[in-house]
């Protein structure tokens, strides 16, 4: 694990020397608090954070990520004041509106894990929308996790492992939201916070963990250059030697 100040120095030749991550996920924290630090109401915070989601997803591809997985709203973000869920949803709405025929035309694949379908009808129209959409998109993954628990995954995918037969770690695995998607490989929380938030706690068992003192809406593509820096220097084991 390691855990940084937010100086930008990404290296410059990420790109071409290669960093080996396939799969980055994200916990996206401190939206409330970068706007709180400015006198200004949650919801402009929330708003700064989804323009950092487009940048990072915008230079996701560029770095040769092929999965870049987002926890947008966990199972236990019902409990926040029913204003702010509301101004969560409207801005969900927004981001698909304006952002998925930028989405199609770079081939960006749309995954949702989680139960999205507990949102809205008008919410669940646009996310089936968008799927569908990008279902052919062979470019990089962004999975955006709705309405998402880890531990409501793990026994989700255990439920169905024992419907098929044997539960062993495999058949556990192919029943995961990520299923189809590479290993995680480096898991980066934002904000200063160190927890994993009942966040891909099965995928996270042997990622590279990197945390940082920035704030969501605050976070640049030179920091994700920097955790993938951090990345690469690492010794990867898996429990061996």
């Amino acid at each position: 694990m390691t855990r940084t100040a937010s100086p930008l120095g990404g290296d410059a030749g990420l790109r071409e020397a290669g960093h080996g991550a396939r799969h980055v996920a994200i916990i996206m924290d401190g939206n409330g608090r970068w706007a709180t630090k400015r006198f200004l109401p949650r919801a402009v915070g929330h708003q700064r954070g989804v323009e950092a989601v487009r940048r990072l997803v915008r230079a996701a591809r560029g770095m040769g990520i092929e999965a870049l997985t987002l926890y947008a709203f966990s199972t236990e973000n019902w409990r926040r004041p029913e204003d702010e869920i509301a101004d969560l949803m409207g801005l969900l709405k927004r981001f698909i509106l304006s952002d998925l025929d930028e989405f199609a035309a770079n081939g960006i694949r749309l995954k949702i894990i989680g139960d999205y379908k507990a949102f809205p009808a008008d919410v669940v129209e646009l996310i089936e929308g968008a799927l569908a959409r990008t279902a052919g998109n062979s470019g990089t993954t962004l999975a955006v996790a709705l309405n998402y628990g880890s531990q409501d995954e793990i026994a989700r995918a255990a439920a169905r492992a024992a419907a098929k037969g044997a539960i062993t770690p495999e058949t556990i695995e192919a029943e995961l939201d990520t299923a189809d998607m590479p290993p995680l490989d480096l898991l980066i929380r934002t904000s200063g916070e160190i927890r994993l938030s009942n966040f891909l706690l099965w995928q996270a068992a042997y990622a590279e963990l990197w945390f940082t003192d920035v704030l969501w809406p605050d976070f640049e593509p030179a920091h994700l250059e920097q955790a993938l820096a951090h990345f690469a220097g690492r010794e990867r084991r898996f429990g061996g030697r």
